[in-house]
């Protein structure tokens, strides 16, 4: 019998899972996927937003702040990467400039520094500032982050600490026995005295099994345009001013490791698993990002993606224990500002447990994980004497990022380790740069293949039916 098992193993659930963890618990995640972070976690803008949006008196607003305000820290102690870029809200006229000053009284109820500039100071700083924004709201501690990154490490340190993970382990029916729920997967049955259901875009289903929900899934795809890193047309996450019909809109956001996304557009979707881009949804965004900037290059465009937010007709996070089903607790409607507040999210789920289920520490537990071997970060001299210790970070596997065959032999190895293209390609970044894996994704599944012991005909690219190849055609 497990104590909790959450239900999805996206940022919620892989933040909740590693602060669980420090506790004396038997905990299980089950994903439906074939890897961590595959769902919202895996695309969308990737910015700790700090906390100035969300309505006053909402669950948004609380969490949010207290989320952003943790992350910094987080990242440092799991070895992820943090990047302090600033944002600036655009404002294009009076109007605009109006719901600018909403935005600084919130922000200063909330104890969120900022700056306000004009459009000419702004510009100073952001020459490709478009000549229609009259005034700028700067919340220059905003951060961008690899959100996948940040759940796989938090997943690498609670599975080290006991925290079991199932993957390809959708839940096909849930019952409520007199002690427990018990679990129904293709992995098995699992019985357990709480459920935490962090779904994502299918938390409804997932809460329809032990009682009709009265909120309703209505998922929204935005779609993005990658940059190629020599673009880099900005140095702020640049907003325009957000409505309620569009949410934040249009932005611009420097990544962590110098590429520059464009988007999202923001659509109603019938299908909550339908993330392809489209002509419309690109178009969309091409013509939007036009009206706070000028001059982006999306010539130079590597990628385009889409993501699925898990919108909900309840405008705000849902994160309670479901009324009349004890035990059963919903972390649902985790939409935008869902990545900043998941700290904060995972400390609400955990004083909820705290009411009725006894958390002793374990003194045993180790929140850390083990540093990645980053070529990239190390000096010549610290490179060389890996070298001659370990010869595969001596050869170079993705040209576009500079990794080595080591470090993807480390992101294989690591507890939760990658076992697919995809999941090589967001533990150790090859495959994203501007050749998109075209020259070494051959090499990386003979690599896969190698490690895992398998032909590199069952080498897939992310989902248990997505292999590389189809057969042998060599004599």
């Amino acid at each position: 019998m497990y104590d909790i098992v959450i239900i999805g193993a996206g940022i919620t659930g892989s933040m909740l899972s590693w602060k669980l963890s420090r506790y004396q618990l038997k905990v299980a995640v089950l994903e439906k996927e074939n890897d961590i972070a595959e769902g919202a976690t895996m695309a969308n803008s990737a910015v700790v937003h700090v906390g100035y949006d969300p309505e006053d008196g909402s669950l948004k607003a609380e969490l949010n702040v207290k989320g952003a305000q943790q992350y910094e820290a987080i990242c440092k102690q799991l070895h992820c990467t943090y990047k302090t870029v600033g944002a600036y809200i655009a404002a294009c006229g009076a109007e605009e400039e109006q719901q600018l000053l909403v935005l600084k009284g919130r922000a200063d109820a909330r104890g969120i520094p900022y700056r306000l500039l004009t459009g000419d100071e702004a510009r100073a700083e952001e020459p490709n500032l478009s000549e229609n924004v009259t005034q700028v709201l700067d919340f220059y501690t905003t951060a961008v982050i690899y959100p996948w990154e940040v759940a796989i490490a938090c997943m690498e340190s609670a599975c080290q600490n006991g925290t079991e993970l199932f993957l390809n382990a959708p839940c096909l029916n849930i019952n409520k026995h007199e002690d427990c729920y018990v679990i129904e997967t293709p992995k098995g049955i699992f019985r357990t005295r709480y459920v935490v259901n962090a779904a994502g875009v299918h938390a409804e289903e997932i809460h329809n099994m032990i009682a009709k929900a009265d909120w309703h899934a209505t998922p929204r795809k935005g779609e993005y345009y990658v940059l190629d890193q020599d673009a880099q047309p900005i140095r702020h996450i640049i907003f325009p001013v957000p409505s309620k019909e569009k949410g934040k809109g249009v932005l611009a956001i420097p990544t962590v490791y110098g590429n520059t996304l464009i988007g999202p557009n923001s659509d109603f979707l019938d299908d909550p698993d339908d993330n392809g881009t489209t002509v419309e949804g690109l178009a969309y965004v091409r013509t939007n990002i036009s009206k706070t900037l000028k001059n982006i290059p999306l010539n130079r465009s590597i990628r385009t993606f889409a993501g699925i937010r898990p919108t909900t007709t309840c405008p705000d996070f849902i994160v309670e224990e479901v009324a009349g089903t004890p035990h059963f607790i919903d972390a649902v409607s985790i939409e935008s500002p869902g990545l900043a507040s998941s700290p904060a999210i995972a400390d609400r789920i955990i004083s909820i447990l705290a009411e009725t289920l006894k958390l002793t520490e374990n003194p045993d537990a180790d929140m850390s994980r083990r540093k990645p071997v980053v070529l990239a970060d190390m000096t010549p001299e610290e490179r060389n004497a890996l070298i001659a210790k370990e010869p595969a970070y001596g050869k170079i596997i993705c040209r576009c990022e500079q990794i080595s065959e080591g470090e993807i032999l480390d992101c294989i190895r690591r507890p939760c380790g990658a076992k697919t293209v995809k999941g090589i390609k967001k533990r150790a970044r090859p495959g994203m740069g501007r050749c998109q894996g075209g020259f070494c994704e051959p090499k990386i599944v003979h690599i896969l293949a190698a490690e895992l012991g398998i032909s590199p005909l069952d080498v897939v690219y992310d989902s248990e039916k997505s292999n590389i190849l189809e057969s042998e055609n060599r004599l």
